[in-house]
């Protein structure tokens, strides 16, 4: 399949074509989308949403399915809104919507392991014993830093083990974790009456000076100090109220409409926090480890992950937020071609699928491909992920290859990827 889908509304672009001539207007429909794309180009994403899919999904049971040859199993495909691309059948939503992404079947990743993989996954980079790697989530935060706002820029949603964290640029960026999104967020608010609460205050103050005389200005300005001034922000902040849903702010059919689930209500706060300008959020859906019961376990996760998916992207584009947000879909790794006893597949890091789109990034095309056999590790054109976070550090206008100076004196880059030619 080449790079470039072209959509079924190619026939009534050249319709409105032939209209826009009649009424003695001298320019086409792709004139007119060329300068809209220079608008959407020129203009940076402020925020990212990554909907991670813990376990790593099958990319024939999601993306890339291969029905009716020797690895596709029983799972089916469907057509979508974008001409020649198929996915699989469990996700008929996402098929409506999937002409705002890009889909690319050509992933790789240089580990096969759990804790290794969401590691490479988040960060770009292998695990490394003498230092932790700041996530793709953290870099933004720091870069891209909102004065604005008074709530946590980096967000966690849901139940992630493996969170995304601030690395050698500091806890202050860790991702801030919410188990249970959207419901009221426990213990901000405080207990005391305001008078109580001043003199608290008032004794914390006197410690924190006591700490700070006769130390240099560098032990003055403390993590500690930084943290207790952002925690007290926080406490009055009115974006607080993003994090929970509220029939005041949000209709029952939206809340519906991302289905009844812990990812759903997740996907939902999230496009709340980019609204409230929060510069990164990750959502995540575990349980797609699936050594058994694969084609089982995967109609279950597409169940949840089908109309979160297109609510998210089709509430965006209401909102007037999808051209300034990236979203991306990945988990760690794929699963391999060929079906175990237990009727599952195992880990495969040698190509595997995942969706980005958004932030004026290219939509409407599919990059790379899979061995249909199944039996070339190799895909065509391999993606690393380095390259793919590359990509949307570089759409959002941040330095990828920025080198930053670690705690231990060592020079490390944000990335060391190369952004993707067919993505920007």
């Amino acid at each position: 399949m080449s790079d470039m889908i072209i959509s079924p509304a190619t026939d009534r672009r050249r319709w409105l074509e032939q209209v826009l001539a009649t009424l003695g207007l001298g320019f086409s429909l792709p004139t007119l989308e060329t300068r809209a794309a220079a608008r959407r180009g020129s203009q940076r994403p402020t925020s990212l949403i990554t909907l991670f899919l813990a376990g790593g999904p099958s990319q024939l049971e999601t993306w890339d399915p291969h029905p009716g040859s020797a690895i596709g199993g029983p799972t089916k495909a469907v057509a979508t809104r974008l001409k020649g691309l198929k996915i699989a059948a469990d996700f008929p939503q996402t098929a409506e919507v999937i002409n705002e992404l890009c889909v690319i079947r050509s992933l790789v990743s240089r580990e096969g392991d759990h804790h290794r993989g969401v590691y490479l996954a988040k960060t770009g980079y292998r695990p490394d014993q003498t230092l932790t790697h700041p996530s793709l989530g953290a870099i933004l935060t720091k870069e891209r830093w909102n004065a604005g706002i008074a709530i946590p820029q980096h967000v966690s949603l849901g139940s992630d083990q493996r969170p995304a964290r601030g690395g050698f640029l500091g806890a202050q960026y860790d991702a801030y974790k919410i188990y249970n999104p959207g419901g009221r967020l426990r213990n901000i608010a405080s207990r005391a009456d305001k008078t109580r609460q001043q003199r608290r205050l008032a004794g914390l103050n006197v410690v924190s000076r006591t700490f700070r005389r006769g130390r240099t200005v560098a032990a003055r300005a403390t993590q500690h100090r930084l943290m207790i001034d952002r925690a007290l922000a926080m406490m009055n902040a009115d974006q607080l109220k993003a994090f929970q849903l509220d029939l005041d702010d949000e209709s029952r059919s939206t809340i519906d409409l991302y289905g009844d689930s812990r990812f759903g209500r997740g996907c939902l706060v999230a496009r709340r926090l980019v609204q409230a300008g929060v510069r990164a959020i990750e959502v995540t859906l575990p349980g797609w480890d699936t050594h058994a019961n694969n084609f089982e376990g995967h109609r279950e996760q597409a169940g949840i992950l089908d109309p979160a998916l297109f609510a998210l992207i089709t509430d965006l584009k209401q909102h007037d937020l999808l051209d300034s947000t990236i979203v991306l879909v990945l988990g760690e790794f794929g699963r391999t071609p060929t079906v175990n006893p237990l009727d599952g597949r195992d880990h495969w890091p040698h190509g595997f699928s995942c969706l980005v789109g958004g932030g004026g990034l290219a939509a409407g095309r599919v990059l790379g491909a899979t061995d249909p056999t199944g039996r070339k590790r190799k895909p065509t054109r391999p993606v690393e992920i380095a390259d793919l976070l590359a990509t949307i550090l570089s759409r959002m206008g941040v330095e990828y290859g920025k080198e930053t100076i670690t705690p231990i004196g060592r020079p490390m880059a944000y990335c060391e990827g190369t952004p993707i030619p067919g993505l920007l």
